[in-house]
């Protein structure tokens, strides 16, 4: 791998690509830590070590790169982005306008990406709104002194002046990841979501070692690492792992020339659901603790969910994060594979799996075979989630603060295979060798 980052140094465009991505990569973290305005700096530094960022509120915090509390200018991150694409991607299931664009190839994925970045917009107005809603209540830190004092100008010109600064840095971080696909090495988004994550290793490794009591809180921090370093083997394992269904298909005489009789296959993922049942689990889980924290309520279903719902470490709260990770995990899959589609489409190119009639029982073969393997993959993504809490629950700091969590590790394996392998596709089609060398 690093023979191949230095071989990618040694070619000239695709250093500029690298050297263009690095560049934005250092704007974006500069706007992560430029406050916005009608912010008090010194007070949310005040409030920050005494922060409990569980549930959706620890999410964004990571996909902000630690930006979101610290209340600055890119506080929002990508999570608007994110939000939108897979809003955008389950509408697709429902709406048939949406389905036809999808179908029309280049012309109608612009323009879904197009009402992507619209609803990114509208969403960051919403999110930016209850941020800034939150901090000028003191609600955002509950347990500082000075956590009410953190927006010292309440009216409604500074409110609207931190909402328009925050949706204009969500729209320039959106901005800087297509910038980084169009000219930087691809996938931008990834790439910002990726810095996002690996920005807050360091504080969160450091935070657990000054926490530690065995050893001066070595003992906690060698543990952790190689947790960590486990914890990559198995993801990696799992990510690229796939079940290859055979196709053939059938030769085919058009006019004098020949067409088909290739043999290719269809890779099903075991992890096909990717991170996003993970997410929809922990935004899930958090509506419990915020209907309650809105309400003010001392009912004894208020107290209830506070007992078992605000800890990460509570027994109910593990039993339904692992059962709405299995649950979503088959949902997205249901969702984003459509086994008649590509069974119909195997059909009308003269495909067929060996050994499977076309048409309905191919579409019904995908379907069992799908199952069989979301299975192992949703177990893998729930046992992986639940790291964070089983892992720390032996030394008594089992927290949000666990840097090896299963959507940051599902996130940064990801997106670096991914960076890895579109670096090596680059080297290749500029310094292709041949088979003798």
């Amino acid at each position: 791998m690093f023979t191949a980052f230095a071989r990618a140094f040694k070619t000239p465009d695709l250093r500029k690509k690298l050297l263009f991505t690095l560049g934005m990569i250092v704007i974006y973290r500069l706007g992560a830590h430029i406050p916005a305005p009608g912010v008090d700096y010194t007070k949310v530094q005040q409030c920050i070590d005494q922060a409990d960022s569980g549930g959706l509120l620890g999410l964004m915090q990571m996909f902000s790169g630690g930006a979101l509390l610290q209340i600055t200018i890119f506080a929002l991150g990508i999570m608007p982005y994110i939000t939108a694409s897979i809003i955008l991607q389950l509408l697709t299931v429902v709406i048939p306008r949406l389905e036809a664009l999808k179908k029309e190839g280049q012309s109608g994925t612009a323009k879904i990406t197009q009402y992507t970045r619209y609803l990114t917009v509208a969403l960051a107005v919403l999110q930016g709104t209850g941020l800034v809603a939150t901090a000028r209540s003191g609600a955002l830190f509950q347990n500082c002194s000075v956590g009410d004092q953190i927006v010292a100008d309440k009216s409604v010109f500074t409110t609207v002046i931190m909402v328009v600064t925050m949706t204009a840095g969500t729209a320039a971080v959106m901005w800087l990841g297509e910038l980084i696909t169009d000219r930087g090495i691809g996938n931008g988004m990834s790439i910002l979501m990726f810095i996002s994550i690996a920005a807050t290793f360091p504080g969160a490794l450091w935070s657990i070692k000054e926490s530690g009591k065995l050893a001066d809180g070595w003992i906690e921090f060698a543990t952790v690492i190689l947790i960590g370093f486990v914890m990559v083997g198995l993801v990696v394992f799992v990510e690229q792992a796939q079940r290859r269904i055979p196709v053939q298909y059938a030769k085919r005489m058009i006019g004098r020339r020949s067409y088909g009789g290739t043999s290719t296959y269809i890779p099903l993922k075991v992890n096909q659901a990717g991170v996003i049942p993970v997410i929809f689990a922990s935004s899930l889980l958090y509506i419990p603790a915020l209907i309650v924290q809105f309400s003010g309520s001392n009912a004894g279903w208020a107290t209830w969910i506070t007992d078992n719902f605000v800890q990460q470490n509570e027994p109910i709260y593990m039993a339904a994060y692992f059962l709405l990770i299995v649950f979503f995990a088959f949902f997205y899959v249901a969702i984003s594979f459509n086994p008649d589609e590509v069974a119909d489409n195997m059909k009308k190119y003269g495909g067929f799996i060996p050994g499977i009639r076309a048409g309905r029982p191919t579409a019904e073969y995908l379907s069992y075979v799908l199952n069989r393997i979301t299975w192992p993959g949703s177990l893998y993504l729930a046992l992986i989630a639940l790291v964070p809490t089983m892992a720390l629950a032996g030394f008594g700091g089992a927290n949000a603060n666990f840097p090896f969590g299963g959507t940051s590790i599902l996130i940064i394996v990801g997106v670096g295979l991914e960076t890895v392998k579109q670096i090596e596709s680059q080297l290749q089609q500029r310094n292709y060798e041949g088979f003798l060398r």
